[in-house]
């Protein structure tokens, strides 16, 4: 089994889904990567690309639709720039052509070299989809890729994710992996085992700046959603919540710009009822930036992106364990969490349902906060165990196929979910636990196989039928 970077799990993404737009759109350029290795694009007629089951059926609620022309396009998530998507699109669509890979301009009809195949799935993965080109010459190439969830894309060729895989000095296959290794190496906390694994990918000075970026990247989302008011694109006409909640909890204090909001936050009262809110608060502002196509930090998905922040958020204004070495140690141990459950069960939505995104950040929140906390590595998977036991069975079941109802509120609870898991591990005996973390990502696991597909990202059961709004 191949190990996996924290920074694979934690990274810089955009909205409104992991496995449903990041995922197409990693694809997308693989493709296109694909295709300049035998021929120059130059000699491409024509380029389809068709998405199959749960990529087709909430397709256009994600934006998979959206994500496969600009992957298409040869537009990088990470840096393009989110308040031109829609004029991007707008102009694919109404001129009906498409810069393949911004070398060649080719005709693109929406609805004929884009498909969304709601009838049928890939027997692979429920987030199948394929690529296809012609050539001048009349010769046709295409390939099959699947998102498997987090923005990683698999192949049934190449199963093994990400290119980027290693073996590690210590592999941490599973959570007695972990315990096994802190003792042989005589360690006292998780995240100088992390340390010294994350070495396989980059120094120890580059891992702190890696994760230091991510901070100061969530910090931007925070601050840049707070600020906005109005309502999320999609037709469900779902206001935005953060804007009011920050207003209400500052009062008539004013700020000019992040640093200034964040001493202020720091600041304000410490009562339960406002450091509740406040949780909440960092939540939504994330996931109603997800929703509408901003950057977000992937942790492990765009759908569960609020949670990770609002924890850490939480540790940094309302705790004493605020200080910059904190920051980093407490993204570590939740990336290397997160990294459990993608190999040894699933962080795609469309394969385990919600459990296997809120519910799998809420346990590498937890984790992290445990760490931070003075937790021993004991209790550091216990919080990550607790917090998960009690997502167990959670559903994905978004109303009219967009990532807003229950997705945006689902994040908050996460978010609660772990700052009590890491609270009750705190004052725990590990020792005396009934349950392990290994034990319960199998359960997740066998839970994730015994559930119902119209619960697995598909809107075909739950709210999604209950509220009865069509995709919107």
């Amino acid at each position: 089994m191949e190990s996996i970077s924290v920074f694979d799990i934690i990274k810089i993404g955009i909205g409104p889904s992991s496995s449903h737009t990041m995922g197409p759109w990693n694809a997308a350029k693989m493709f296109l990567d694909l295709v300049k290795r035998t021929h120059s694009l130059q000699d491409v007629k024509e380029v389809f690309v068709e998405f199959f089951g749960s990529l087709a059926k909430t397709g256009v609620g994600h934006g998979t639709d959206i994500a496969g022309m600009l992957g298409l396009s040869g537009e990088n998530f990470r840096t393009i720039d989110t308040n031109k998507i829609d004029e991007k699109i707008d102009k694919i669509k109404s001129e009906q052509k498409i810069n393949l890979g911004g070398e060649i301009w080719l005709p693109f009809i929406y609805g004929h070299h884009l498909i969304l195949n709601k009838e049928k799935s890939l027997d692979f993965h429920p987030n199948g989809m394929i690529f296809k080109v012609v050539f001048e010459n009349g010769e046709v190439f295409s390939q099959d890729y699947y998102s498997v969830g987090g923005g990683f894309v698999a192949t049934k060729e190449d199963n093994s994710m990400e290119d980027r895989c290693v073996r590690t000095l210590y592999p941490c296959h599973h959570g007695s992996d972990i315990l096994k290794y802190i003792e042989k190496l005589n360690l006292n906390k998780i995240s100088d085992l992390v340390f010294q694994n994350e070495e396989s990918w980059r120094t120890h000075e580059e891992t702190r700046q890696k994760a230091l970026e991510i901070w100061e990247n969530i910090k931007d989302c925070v601050y840049k959603s707070i600020n906005k008011k109005g309502i999320l694109p999609g037709g469900l006409n779902v206001t935005r919540r953060a804007s009011e909640m920050n207003e209400k909890l500052l009062g008539t204090q004013i700020y000019k710009n992040k640093n200034e909001w964040f001493e202020m936050v720091k600041s304000d009262q410490k009562t339960f009822s406002s450091v509740t809110k406040w949780v909440s608060c960092f939540a939504l502002a994330v996931n109603e930036e997800n929703a509408s196509f901003g950057r977000i930090i992937t942790a492990p998905t765009n759908g569960a992106s609020g949670v990770i922040p609002a924890v850490l958020m939480y540790s940094q204004v309302f705790t004493e364990f605020n200080s910059e070495e904190d920051i980093i140690r407490f993204l570590l141990v939740a990336g290397e969490i997160g990294t459990l459950f993608k190999k040894n069960a699933t962080i795609s939505a469309a394969m385990g349902g919600c459990q296997a995104e809120v519910g799998v950040s809420s346990a590498m929140a937890a984790a992290g906060l445990t760490e931070i906390s003075g937790g021993t590595p004991a209790q550091v998977l216990m919080a990550a165990e607790i917090a998960m036991e009690h997502h167990l069975g959670l559903t994905c079941d978004p109303i009219g196929g967009l990532v807003q109802i229950p997705c945006i509120e689902r994040n908050s609870m996460g978010a609660m979910k772990a700052i009590t898991a890491a609270s009750l591990a705190l004052d725990g005996d590990p020792s005396k636990a009934k349950v392990s973390l290994d034990s319960v990502i199998k359960s997740m696991w066998e839970t994730a196989l015994d559930m119902n597909s119209k619960y697995k990202e598909t809107s075909e059961g739950g709210l999604a039928v209950a509220v009865n709004v069509a995709e919107c």
